[in-house]
């Protein structure tokens, strides 16, 4: 397993990262032991980085992980949690107040069972530009209530997240320098899009670590499909999924070259898959501490062809 510096922050976190959502149940129905497990496989497997959130499951995933971090050392991993999109009762709700933001910390460290976190993200900030103050509440806010954390060593270190690249950009250019120390990205370097190498030259120019997130897309990249729910529009949905069937007629699954491609950019310092099932999370440690096949890799764009960089709205 490799390890890079995330920005300035000291932590040199694995090139394949651990994303807990899926133990939120998020994706699939999930069994807590399994769970554990998967944690556990992730650790043993060199990965040293786990990010979570309030969101996810709606605070069943930090619950979960929780129980699964009661059995692993301290100095064994460096987490990362969110503060500002929440919910319960299946139902959605965001709140970007510095308040709440200082409030969710604690909640989060009393659910995951510990007494600091390394890394506190203001999670998908697009939703508080559509709502009253618009991102200028980040900077304004957010972002000032977990500096205060920081300062009382509650938190490690302060970062953001969002699909949207021009957010985390206006953010950064908006706030006091080094008050963000990461960004946290979503599908926009993975085999359909790499959009991210637009923005790296900026980020590293502030000393910001990157993180990327969903190498398969959101399921776009795989075998057995795209999710039902998945905001992508149909164009894209189409050739990727011819690019699924051209790389098993390869004998070579997508998946393994989405990962593989994914880990491969020296200049970002993670990238975060999410699974519940600690046999996948072991394969996937194996794909990732491999070299893609670069052919296979240009064929596939190819395929992808004009749906490059072809996005979608959050949700």
């Amino acid at each position: 397993m490799k390890y890079t510096e995330l920005g300035q922050t000291g932590m040199k976190i694995s090139h394949l990262a651990f994303g807990a959502s899926s133990l939120g149940s998020v994706f699939r129905a999930t069994k807590e032991n399994e769970s554990i497990e998967a944690v556990e496989a992730a650790i043993e497997g060199g990965i040293n980085f786990i990010d979570v959130s309030p969101y996810y499951g709606h605070y069943k995933a930090e619950t979960v992980l929780g129980m699964a971090l009661k059995r692993i050392p301290r100095d064994k991993y460096f987490l990362s949690t969110k503060v500002g999109r929440y919910g319960a009762n299946g139902v959605n709700t965001w709140d970007y107040s510095g308040k709440r933001a200082t409030e969710s910390v604690y909640e989060s460290m009393e659910r995951l069972g510990i007494d600091y976190i390394d890394l506190i993200n203001v999670h998908d900030i697009e939703f508080q530009a559509a709502m009253e103050g618009g991102l200028q509440k980040i900077v304004d806010e957010t972002l000032p209530a977990l500096v205060e954390l920081k300062k009382k060593g509650v938190v490690g270190h302060v970062g953001i997240t969002d699909l949207q690249l021009e957010n985390l950009k206006w953010v950064v250019e908006h706030s006091e320098d080094g008050t963000v120390e990461s960004i946290l990205n979503f599908c926009h370097y993975c085999l359909n899009d790499d959009k991210l190498t637009d923005f790296l030259d900026f980020f590293e120019s502030k000393g910001i670590g990157i993180i990327n997130a969903s190498p398969l897309s959101m399921g776009l990249l795989s075998e057995r499909g795209v999710p039902e729910w998945h905001p992508a529009p149909k164009p894209l949905v189409e050739v990727c999924t011819k690019a699924a069937q051209y790389c098993a007629e390869k004998g070579y699954p997508i998946e393994k070259l989405a990962v593989q491609y994914a880990v491969s950019n020296p200049r970002i310092a993670g990238t975060l898959f999410s699974s519940a099932n600690p046999e996948n999370v072991k394969r996937n440690i194996a794909w990732a501490n491999e070299e893609p096949d670069w052919q296979l890799v240009n064929e596939v764009k190819a395929i992808i062809g004009d749906q490059q960089r072809v996005s979608w709205a959050n949700s």
